[in-house]
C-alpha cells in the first residue's frame, strides 16, 4: 500500500507540474480506474502488482500531454449518469448540469415529447430519460461519430436518435407544436477563443465552436425549438459566459416566448437561459 500511496504522490507532482490544476483527484481517479475500485476505496487496496504500475505509469505520462482524464477512463459521470466518452465526442461538462437540474424540476405530463438538440453523447438525453421512463426523448446530433457514443450510452432506453443538422429547415415538422421541453448543449465558443489543452486538442472543433461570436448554432437552435415547443411548452439553452445577454434578447426577438430567464451554472457564471413558449393549451 505504501507503494500505491507513494506512486500516487508521484503523478500528483507530475500532473501538477502539467499545469494540470486538478492534479491529485486525476491522480487517483487513475489508479482506482485501473484497480477497478471506486476513487474512495484506493485506501482499502492492499497492493498493486507491477503490471499495474506500468499501465499506471503510461496513463499518467498520457494526462500530463493533457490527454482529458476522461478519454484515459473511457467514461464521465453527468448528473444521475455514467456515459461513455472518447475520441470524436465532446465530453460533458459539471457546468450543463446545473441546466440538467432545471429541466428535471420542470412540470410535465406522464408522457412528455422532450427534444435534446446538439446531444453529442446523449448526455441531457439519457438524464431526462431517467426521470420520465415515459417520456419520448429525441435526440438530435449531425456527427455520427458522436452519435456513436449517443448509441452505446442510450442502448436499452426508449431515447430516438437521429442524425441532422438543427439547422435543416423543417426539421422534425411532424413535431411542431407538440415538445414539452426542448433542450440544447450547442457549440457556443467564439472561434477566437483560447482554450485548454484538453479542449483546443481533443474535443471536436464542430462541438465547441460557434462562430464568430459563439452564436450561429444557438440562432438556429432558438428558431427550431420556437417551432417545436408547445404553448406552455419549456425551452433551455447553453450558452458561451460572454454570451447570456445576446441569448435572452434573441430568444425574446422571437416573441414566441416568455418567463426567459438568464440563469447561471453552479459556480456563478452566466450559463443558459430558459423561456416558456407563450400560449395556453
Amino acid at each position: 500500500m505504501s507503494s500505491l500511496r507513494h506512486a500516487i504522490a508521484c503523478a500528483t507532482a507530475v500532473l501538477t507540474r502539467a499545469g494540470i490544476e486538478s492534479a491529485r483527484y486525476d491522480a487517483e481517479e487513475l489508479a482506482a480506474h485501473l484497480a477497478g475500485v471506486q476513487r474512495g476505496r484506493l485506501a482499502l487496496l492492499d497492493s498493486a502488482d507491477d503490471q499495474f504500475f506500468e499501465r499506471y505509469h503510461d496513463m499518467i505520462a498520457a494526462r500530463s500531454r493533457r490527454v482529458p482524464l476522461q478519454h484515459l477512463t473511457g467514461t464521465v459521470s453527468f448528473g444521475p449518469v455514467t456515459l461513455q466518452v472518447g475520441p470524436g465526442v465532446f465530453i460533458p461538462r459539471p457546468e450543463t448540469e446545473a441546466m440538467l437540474e432545471w429541466a428535471s424540476t420542470q412540470r410535465l405530463g406522464p408522457r412528455p415529447v422532450i427534444v435534446d438538440l446538439c446531444t453529442g453523447s446523449g448526455a441531457l438525453a439519457v438524464a431526462l430519460a431517467r426521470r420520465w421512463p415515459a417520456a419520448r426523448v429525441i435526440a438530435v446530433d449531425d456527427s455520427d461519430a458522436a452519435l456513436d457514443y449517443a448509441r452505446r450510452n442510450t442502448h436499452g432506453s426508449a431515447v430516438e436518435l437521429l442524425c441532422a443538422d438543427v439547422a435543416t429547415p423543417g426539421l422534425l415538422s411532424e413535431l411542431d407544436g407538440t415538445a414539452d421541453l426542448v433542450v440544447a448543449n450547442p457549440p457556443y465558443v467564439p472561434d477566437s477563443a483560447s482554450l485548454e489543452p484538453e479542449v483546443a486538442q481533443h474535443d471536436p472543433s464542430h462541438a465547441v465552436f460557434g462562430g464568430p461570436d459563439g452564436m450561429t448554432v444557438i440562432a438556429a437552435v432558438v428558431g427550431l425549438a420556437g417551432r417545436l415547443v408547445r404553448p406552455g411548452g419549456m425551452f433551455a439553452v447553453e450558452h458561451d459566459d460572454t454570451t447570456s445577454s445576446q441569448t435572452t434578447e434573441m430568444i425574446l426577438a422571437t416573441t414566441l416566448f416568455d418567463d426567459v430567464v438568464a440563469r447561471s451554472d453552479f459556480v456563478g457564471r452566466p450559463r443558459f437561459v430558459t423561456a416558456r413558449r407563450t400560449g395556453e393549451l
